[in-house]
């Protein structure tokens, strides 16, 4: 194609492919980077068209395994990682926003596990605590790869939260998100106003770009928290 493309006419093509049967159920695409010469744009919106297809059913993409067409097309309920602050905002409620700690630390080994790794290197370790209305919303304990992320060492995260800062800035190729309960430690308790030992939701996720960890957060949410998704 002569002209540059949006990740939404890329996804909007390889739709009609696959509904024009070009490509049938189980065919393997090309990868991410002969789509982004086929269509004239950046790898990373070759991958942000890839990530909505495979949110709708469309295709299935596996980390070093490539993407395929679904064999059998099914309705998915999907979410977009929100921007926490824009999520407390669209309440209408104010946002507030408060570092705990951060630090280069060695990763725990569930953190580890959840990237696939066999080690444990250091990572930068951070733990915030999102406010809505003056009240406790969302705890993040989160790991980054400094290794990754450079940039991130950079970044004023007492201003800024790292939630927001990835979003915005890290796009990523491969996501895996977990939902959870768990029962608040002493800690957990304080920081979201609780009882320890009550039962928290928790929302865990990881992202890659390519085979390389980004971040994993595991996002603990007070009592009373709303996930709203939507069937497509």
């Amino acid at each position: 194609m002569s002209t540059r493309s949006s990740w939404t006419s890329i996804r909007d093509e390889i739709k009609r492919r696959v509904q024009a049967r070009e490509v049938l159920p189980g065919d393997k695409l090309p990868n991410d980077q002969e789509l982004a010469q086929e269509f004239g744009c950046a790898r990373t919106t070759v991958q942000r068209a890839m990530q909505e297809l495979a949110a709708t059913g469309t295709v299935v993409r596996r980390r070093k395994g490539g993407t395929t067409v679904a064999a059998h097309p099914v309705t998915r309920t999907t979410f977009d990682i929100p921007i926490t602050r824009l999520e407390v905002e669209a309440l209408g409620q104010d946002y507030g926003y408060f570092l705990v700690s951060q630090g280069i630390e060695q990763i725990s080994r569930s953190a580890a596990a959840s990237f696939g790794l066999q080690d444990q290197p250091e990572m930068l370790h951070v733990r915030a605590l999102h406010l809505a209305g003056n009240r406790p919303y969302i705890y993040e304990d989160r790991w980054i790869s400094q290794e990754t992320v450079p940039e991130i060492l950079d970044v004023d995260l007492t201003r800024e939260s790292a939630n927001e800062w990835l979003i915005l800035n890290r796009p990523y190729s491969d996501c895996e998100v977990r939902f959870l309960a768990k029962k608040a430690t002493p800690q957990e308790a304080e920081l979201l106003e609780t009882e320890a030992g009550e039962a928290l939701f928790v929302m865990e996720r990881t992202t890659w770009s390519d085979s390389a960890p980004i971040t994993r957060v595991r996002a603990i949410a007070a009592p009373g928290y709303q996930l709203t998704a939507r069937a497509k």
